[in-house]
């Protein structure tokens, strides 16, 4: 396993139980989809892992080491972290953003710049992107670039945070297939947050079901497929989940 959660809570100031004893382990090189309604405590949970939002009971851990044992900025360069407003930086060329990371860990230029030549071949980008701004790239190239941005510095886990939910149809699905090839080439741990049970299905090696903060099942795409839990059927068949606020 790569993430662990054991018996792990998030308790806000105001007493708002946000996840509830929550034990789950993520493998290594799988890609781990966390799914449910509005205010089911998928967002916190991802969150928690790269301390956007710090756990209150029980323990997270990565390689089987504590996360409050890491020093906080390294354990959030060493986690790729993916969000749903891309939020590259509009003032840097494509190859400036997706080497921000590389450059505060002080790669040599030369060592950076074949990583994102790299990246760049992997994810089918034309070179001649490599010096454009974000506004001169579409909606699905921008997500590209962020998706490449996290994997830049080659870390192990990779947090995906309702990606593609502001993207086409067609551009979606495309990035979707994109995400999976990725990670058939370069073997990363990748939590990733959906609302979409389509979406869901079609990413996950294994899919984590969450009700009001608590885990209902997790399994592979079949597993959830064959339950005859009733929120599980409820759920799926609706097509799509709630959209977080």
């Amino acid at each position: 396993m790569l993430i662990e959660f054991q018996n792990v809570s998030k308790r806000y100031d105001d007493g708002t139980l946000a996840v509830k004893e929550l034990t789950l382990t993520v493998q290594k090189g799988e890609i781990f989809v966390l799914i449910g309604p509005s205010g089911c405590g998928k967002t916190t949970t991802m969150k928690m892992v790269n301390r956007l939002i710090d756990h209150t009971d029980g323990k997270i851990l990565i390689d089987g080491r504590e996360i409050y044992q890491f020093d906080i900025y390294e354990l959030r360069r060493n986690i790729g972290y993916v969000l749903q407003q891309i939020a590259l930086f509009p003032h840097l060329t494509v190859e400036e953003n997706i080497s921000v990371v590389p450059d505060l860990l002080k790669w040599p230029k030369q060592k950076t710049k074949d990583r994102v030549t790299e990246l760049m071949q992997i994810a089918g980008l034309d070179p001649v992107l490599r010096q454009k701004k974000p506004t001169e790239l579409s909606g699905g190239q921008q997500q590209r670039v962020g998706v490449l941005r996290a994997l830049a510095a080659d870390p192990e886990v990779i947090l995906m945070d309702e990606p593609f939910s502001a993207l086409d149809p067609i551009s979606r699905g495309q990035l979707q297939d994109d995400v999976k090839r990725l990670n058939d080439e370069l073997g990363k741990t990748i939590l990733f947050v959906t609302h979409d049970i389509e979406e869901a299905m079609k990413l996950g090696d294994r899919i984590a079901l969450m009700r009001d903060g608590k885990l209902v099942v997790v399994g592979t795409p079949s597993e959830i497929r064959a339950s005859d839990d009733p929120f599980v059927l409820e759920f799926t068949q609706r097509g799509r989940g709630e959209v977080d606020a």
